[in-house]
């Protein structure tokens, strides 16, 4: 495949962000109080680091005559990767929002799913510039999609719990929207994947 305007380097420095900024959400579920400002502030610079990755990649996909596959795939690659650590970090600004200071366990679940998932669309990325390694590309896919099964399934379960079991309507609220925002981490690590899979099938 052709290499040109560096175009792999822009996607695995974009997918170590999107792990970094994976590591950080983690790390603020089991936080203390006092350091919970500190790892958002790191999120936050994730997503900046993060931003002007997709813009660099962007303003090279104008510059650049030859792409190593269809410029359609590569701006929605990029774009989904976007996704993944904007996703991040509305969670994790949701949490300083909410001003919540202890996370369920259901949430810690939920995260670290998040991780496992972002650790998987890191590999894949890696991996893309070889379509020799298609076949361990495909079966990583799948694996992305199971974890992202396995999320939506935790967090059906917290949402009954959370609405059977809280009693103060705003904790209610808050919990449903941290739920919800790290399933949709998840969810953009499936269209990560599926924009990998589509590449898979028409190189390989």
């Amino acid at each position: 495949m052709p290499r040109e305007g560096r175009f792999f380097d822009f996607f695995n420095a974009h997918a170590e962000q999107v792990v970094l900024a994976a590591q950080q959400l983690v790390a603020l579920m089991s936080a203390s109080p006092e350091d919970m400002p500190g790892i958002v502030s790191a999120i936050d610079e994730i997503e900046t680091q993060a931003d002007k990755i997709t813009h660099d990649t962007v303003a090279l996909l104008h510059t650049t005559f030859i792409t190593p596959f269809d410029r359609d795939a590569i701006h929605a690659l990029v774009n989904d990767l976007d996704d993944i650590v904007d996703a991040i970090q509305d969670v994790a600004e949701g949490i300083s929002l909410y001003n919540i200071r202890r996370m369920t366990p259901d949430a810690v679940q939920m995260a670290e799913l998040t991780l496992s998932c972002c650790e998987r669309v890191r590999q894949i990325i890696k991996l893309i510039g070889d379509m020799e390694h298609a076949s361990d590309i495909l079966r990583t896919c799948r694996e992305i999609e199971q974890l992202e099964s396995d999320c939506d399934r935790v967090m059906r379960s917290a949402l009954g719990r959370v609405f059977r079991d809280e009693r103060d309507p705003l904790q209610v609220i808050k919990m449903k929207a941290i739920y919800e925002g790290l399933e949709k981490i998840t969810d953009h690590c499936e269209d990560v994947s599926k924009v990998v899979e589509g590449l898979v099938l028409e190189n390989a």
